[in-house]
């Protein structure tokens, strides 16, 4: 990834908690949780994953940055939506959650040297290491495929 390939991903990541808050203001309740079939997810529940994806992207990004060898653990993001009371949680408190940990993470990889982005961990699911660079483009993407989501949900909600 080159230098320019990195500052194209990471402005691209840092806008996503601002266009996320700006499309979730203001929405009832009801279009909120609005589910286009009962195994979808609602608005509420994509706002909660965000905010948890984040958080998961800091710890596997600085274990790729600083630890020796590092194996990232799976997990099962519908597992966490069930499991994890996201339809309890606070719309605004999602938002500013996500964007406080995606702030805290464009923080840190703006210092990052070319180098510290092939740092890598194992993922058991992957047949190949996954590097740094590999999360800064799917932080760069991850924010945007979710507005899409919303946008969509708040569509078929009648908003």
């Amino acid at each position: 990834m080159t230098e320019a390939e990195l500052k194209k991903h990471l402005d691209s990541a840092e806008k996503s908690p601002k266009q996320i808050a700006a499309a979730v203001s203001g929405l009832s309740d009801k279009v909120l949780r609005y589910r286009i079939s009962p195994d979808k997810w609602c608005i509420l529940e994509i706002l909660a994953h965000l905010a948890d994806i984040e958080i998961l992207y800091a710890y596997r990004i600085r274990q790729m940055l600083a630890d020796k060898d590092p194996v990232i653990a799976p997990i099962d993001q519908d597992a966490w939506t069930k499991n994890l009371g996201y339809l309890e949680s606070s719309p605004p408190e999602l938002v500013a959650l996500y964007g406080l940990n995606r702030h805290a993470n464009m923080q840190l990889l703006r210092r990052l040297k070319e180098a510290d982005l092939q740092k890598s961990a194992r993922h058991p699911e992957k047949d190949h290491p996954v590097t740094v660079a590999d999360y800064v483009q799917m932080m760069s993407k991850h924010g945007p495929n979710h507005l899409e989501q919303i946008e969509k949900l708040k569509k078929a909600a009648g908003k």
